[in-house]
């Protein structure tokens, strides 16, 4: 077998499969009223989610270009296609979905993720959820799990997610959250009752087929007073020549000592712009732990954010970010500490190699009644050769003396020295380079579930294939 000597030489055929889509379903690109019209009737919006959209529309449409990550002038959302008519109903029953869609979580590994360790599953194709499901004992514990769309039709949870959309992230953020507001389609709901804790994950998994589209998926979570959940949301989509855009919401709320840990695994083609927006409000002795994975896409701004509210809220944030050859992943975090008490961990790795570009960005406010917070934010960036690039951007507001407050950077190269040493006891140039960045990326990885680990695990070693010394 030929030794695989370049990046480009990599198979990502788990990812970069691609069925033929029926171009006829798509809707016309860019942005229009008579396209979210259109979009507003085939989902049989109520007059609100009407009203919300539209007006969202205008917001866009008055807001200017987001301006402080790296360059998105390769992304014209004129030519995106921002609605896909939804090719198969939403089935709880696997054997119910097309097959050609079917094939392609299963080459995902999805449904056998469900039977052996989730408690439930959620999988959007393009624009539409088509499949979700929730173990039996864990909606008689009253666990929701279902998609956004058919919760917001259930008079049981319609009022509960009308006064939760798109507060946390309202339209006038930025551009980009107005434009989901206008055309967001699919995602889940999940609501956790007062005292249970879910002790297996949820998860969902987002896939976009199409070329030339965006997927625009909305996750709405509220956890009642001392519950517990762990959620699992993994992406991704086969490679094209033409842009594709990410532009979905997270909109977290945690009760009181209740715990959310999310987990997110993007592993985005290289002509994605993943441009998503995540929140988290914490109430009192709650606590948020965000656990993010960012190994695709061909510009990322990704920034999740926690709001702690009441006092001994908590938040921790641990992330790692690979970038090759023409990627720009600009990540990291935001916390708002506005309850005494409150603490907060950022805890990121970024690995740059071939020319890619990895930009750490932070933000902490303390705010003046926050006596008696903490926070601690570490970043560490390792190049594995000459042509590539890591930035820090750490910002920290603290507006009382009353708080304790740290960071710390560290940048630098892989050492000749230590690749000599792991050659002189028997291993080749990459192997010996791929042990040093899977070690400094450890502390991240055993952080992700176990599947998405080794995942990385594998994709280190092959992306080290080739390196520049």
């Amino acid at each position: 077998m030929k030794e695989k000597t370049n990046v480009n030489d990599i198979d990502r055929s788990l990812y970069d499969f691609r069925n033929e889509e029926d171009e006829s379903e798509y809707f016309d690109s860019g942005l229009s009223k008579e396209i979210i019209r259109a979009i507003s009737d085939e989902k049989n919006d109520t007059d609100w989610m009407r009203e919300f959209r539209l007006r969202s529309l205008e917001i866009y449409q008055k807001t200017k270009m987001v301006d402080w990550g790296p360059s998105i002038e390769g992304l014209d959302v004129d030519n995106i296609v921002t609605y896909i008519r939804q090719k198969s109903r939403m089935n709880t029953d696997w054997e119910a979905v097309p097959d050609d869609i079917k094939d392609t979580f299963e080459r995902l590994g999805i449904p056998q993720a469900e039977r052996e360790s989730l408690a439930g599953v959620g999988a959007q194709y393009d624009s539409e959820l088509v499949y979700h499901n929730v173990r039996k004992e864990v909606a008689e514990s009253g666990v929701v799990y279902t998609d956004l769309e058919s919760a917001m039709h259930d008079e049981r949870y319609a009022e509960m997610i009308r006064q939760h959309f798109m507060k946390l992230v309202p339209p006038t953020d930025h551009k980009f959250a107005a434009l989901h507001g206008a055309v967001w389609s699919g995602g889940s709901f999940v609501y956790v009752p007062k005292g249970v804790c879910l002790e297996i994950p949820l998860q969902s998994y987002f896939r976009l087929n199409a070329k030339g589209a965006g997927q625009f998926e909305h996750t709405l979570i509220i956890l009642e007073e001392g519950s517990y959940l762990h959620f699992i949301e993994g992406c991704s989509a086969p490679k094209y020549y033409e842009a594709g855009l990410h532009a979905g919401c997270v909109e977290l709320y945690v009760g009181r000592n209740a715990t959310l840990r999310y987990s997110t695994i993007e592993n985005w083609s290289k002509n994605m712009y993943n441009l998503n927006t995540k929140r988290a409000l914490v109430e009192e002795g709650g606590k948020i732990e965000w656990v993010s994975g960012s190994f695709g896409s061909h510009v990322s701004y990704l920034y999740p954010m926690s709001i702690l509210n009441g006092r001994g809220a908590s938040a921790e944030f641990t992330g790692i970010t690979f970038a090759g050859e023409g990627q720009n992943l600009d990540t990291g975090a935001k916390v708002v500490h506005n309850a005494p008490d409150t603490s907060s961990y950022i805890n990121t790795k970024s690995i740059s190699k071939s020319g890619g570009i990895s930009t750490f960005r932070s933000a902490v406010t303390v705010n003046k009644n926050a006596e008696g917070s903490r926070s601690a934010v570490n970043c560490e960036s390792l190049m594995l050769d000459r042509i590539s690039r890591s930035d820090t951007v750490p910002v920290m507001d603290i507006r009382t003396n009353k708080a304790d407050i740290g960071h710390e950077a560290k940048i630098g190269r892989i050492s000749d020295e230590a690749v000599f040493y792991l050659m002189s006891r028997g291993l080749d140039e990459d192997s010996a380079k791929a042990m040093i960045v899977r070690g400094f990326a450890d502390n991240v990885s055993k952080e992700l579930p176990l599947e998405y680990a080794m995942e990385m695990n594998n994709l280190i070693g092959l992306e080290m294939k080739g390196s520049i010394g």
